[in-house]
């Protein structure tokens, strides 16, 4: 399922969430201007590896800039275009300072949960969606009656259906956690996925939401309670 476009209308300008997608983009730019060598040196140095840090307590840094880091073009673009799409009216919700803290606190949360599930492994990690995921965990409580144009590909027919969003984002974090358990059973459904940071990611931006989200008197009224539950 691919979404396309939500219905949550968010009442100012996402400054901290267009940042970011810029950060990666420029990051990502860097990555591919690199040549082979100094490609795989540059995502070691700031990948981040579980076996690395506890060898290395100078490589705890890892935590935070792993996420600024991209492996390809589909892997870039359909990170920065969920976090476009969830992350505004997210950042709406809780304004701009407490949002950029509450976006790095789950993407070392999802680092965290991948180090602790895979404490050996010496492969690094990269990726913003972790951090992303946070932000949909967070929308998944914020926004209940909110629903996601999706594009579902059946064979070769693309169909796209309205959802709420609370099916869309279950769906997708049962299929996180799915992956994530198979993975602890066999090796081969590890396909080179983090799939435990995803997992971590979600739950702390639910865990997180109370502490970063507005209380409903510092908006105005023109919000629905479809959207705006308390």
């Amino acid at each position: 399922m691919i979404p396309l476009k939500d219905t949550v209308q968010s009442r100012s300008v996402p400054l901290v969430t267009w940042v970011i997608i810029l950060l990666n983009g420029l990051v990502f730019v860097y990555e591919v201007s690199l040549p082979p060598g100094r490609l795989e040196a540059f995502v070691s140095g700031l990948g981040m590896a579980p076996a690395r840090l506890a060898a290395d307590p100078g490589a705890w840094p890892t935590l935070l800039t792993c996420m600024f880091l991209h492996g390809g073009w589909m892997h870039f673009i359909g990170n920065m275009w969920v976090f476009y799409l969830f992350g505004d009216g997210v950042e709406d919700r809780m304004g701009p300072a407490r949002y950029l803290v509450f976006y790095l606190l789950c993407g070392v949360a999802a680092s965290l949960t991948h180090l602790i599930i895979n404490p050996t492994s010496s492969v690094p990690t990269l990726g913003a969606s972790g951090a992303i995921a946070g932000v949909m965990g967070a929308y998944f409580v914020l926004f209940p009656g909110a629903r996601v144009l999706t594009l579902i590909p059946i064979v070769f027919i693309p169909f796209i259906v309205e959802i709420p969003a609370v099916f869309y984002l279950g769906i997708w974090f049962g299929s996180q956690l799915l992956s994530g358990t198979l993975s602890l059973l066999s090796t081969q459904y590890y396909q080179g996925v983090a799939w435990w940071a995803h997992v971590g990611g979600f739950v702390a931006g639910i865990v997180l939401l109370p502490v970063f989200k507005k209380s409903p008197k510092q908006y105005r009224s023109n919000y629905t309670d479809e959207y705006w539950p308390w």
